[in-house]
């Protein structure tokens, strides 16, 4: 996957950009709020649809109606156009992929990409959202089919957490709680056994980049926790039927509970993970160095998982990093980054980071304007 030009308008603080990106490593330099990390955004929201900072209106330049991200790009040694218009009102986005328009779900899939940026470094001590947050995107992206199921659990938790207020306040009866019950179990099923087949995946992937970065000195895994597990037996299998009727009979069995508190208190969406160190918890046990070469690790795995579904590397987006890793680790990634033919947009604020010999694009930000140097 590879993108061949970048066109902004009236994005973040760019009024106009016109981007051609090198095939290999492309590097970002500038002081702080220039702009830098705008054009990575940008590639991301084109990637998932969404930004990790922001809302939609907020992407839109101050005093305009709409931005503009367009992107050229091949996938499979075949060139697509993509143009996504932001409003910053409420109207929807529209979004074109080789000048047709396209749903929002059909979006996912099409451009993938990797974000690596310093707020990652926060997700091992973090709240849980972050942390189910960036395995679904890994999966969105790998399996699109995925960000439609969730979407539907997502939408099912909405639906049945709305009747659960209404019956506590008696306006309606509980026996309605039975067909969201029954259509909930079955979309909770999927999005488990998606997550949990993935992040078996990634726990190998991982694990064998955390004991490279380290020197065999560290072992890296990832649990799964099905949150309130500690109360109730676990599910023997993860065979779709059999989970879809274990979660029924949990959220059955949890209708008074629930219809007390107003809302669902079990399922995917209060899921979460642990990370592990040698058999110790990164959370409580993880010191500066091991996160770094933690979150590290599960980026480049992340980067293999995208390859090994769809056939070649996303796109990988470093925001700001090389400030957080040791010369050593910058010079290990870059020389994987650079083996493995990945294209690589990077910010940084000091050309002093990367080795002279370094082959590449630089491009300087100042401003809301770019200017590569030769």
């Amino acid at each position: 996957m590879n993108i061949a030009k970048i066109f902004l308008n009236d994005f973040r603080n760019f009024g106009e950009l016109d981007l051609e990106l090198g095939t290999a490593i492309n590097i970002f330099l500038g002081k702080n709020a220039q702009g830098k990390t705008n054009i990575l955004e940008a590639i991301n929201f084109a990637s998932l649809g969404r930004s990790r900072a922001a809302k939609d209106f907020e992407l839109v330049r101050w005093n305009v109606n709409t931005a503009l991200i367009r992107i050229n790009f091949a996938k499979a040694e075949v060139s697509h156009d993509l143009a996504i218009e932001i409003p910053s009102d409420k109207r929807r986005r529209r979004i074109l992929l080789d000048g047709n328009v396209i749903k929002f779900r059909e979006l996912i899939g099409k451009l993938n990409s990797v974000l690596f940026s310093p707020e990652d470094l926060f997700m091992f001590k973090g709240a849980p959202a972050a942390r189910r947050k960036f395995l679904d995107g890994t999966i969105a992206q790998a399996s699109p089919i995925f960000f439609v199921e969730l979407t539907n659990y997502n939408r099912l938790i909405d639906q049945r957490n709305n009747l659960l207020k209404k019956i506590r306040d008696g306006l309606t009866a509980p026996n309605n709680l039975e067909i969201w019950n029954e259509q909930l179990a079955i979309a909770a099923a999927k999005v488990t056994i998606k997550r949990r087949a993935t992040l078996d995946k990634l726990n190998i992937l991982a694990n064998a980049m955390q004991q490279k970065i380290s020197a065999q000195a560290e072992e890296l895994s990832i649990a799964y926790d099905m949150h309130g597990l500690q109360d109730l037996d676990s599910p023997q299998s993860f065979d779709l039927n059999y989970l879809a009727d274990w979660y029924y009979k949990i959220f059955k069995a949890r209708n008074f509970f629930d219809i007390k508190r107003g809302s669902t208190s079990l399922g995917p969406h209060l899921d979460d993970l642990q990370f592990f160190i040698n058999g110790k918890e990164i959370r409580q046990y993880g010191s500066q160095g091991q996160i770094r070469t933690a979150t590290l690790a599960l980026k480049l795995s992340e980067l293999q998982l995208l390859k090994d579904s769809a056939g070649e590397y996303p796109i990988l987006l470093l925001d700001d990093v090389m400030s957080e890793l040791d010369s050593e680790r910058r010079e290990q990634l870059l020389a994987f980054l650079l083996r493995e033919n990945i294209q690589t947009l990077i910010t940084a604020t000091e050309k002093a980071y990367f080795p002279p010999q370094l082959t590449g694009k630089i491009f300087y930000v100042e401003s809301g304007t770019v200017r590569e140097t030769l």
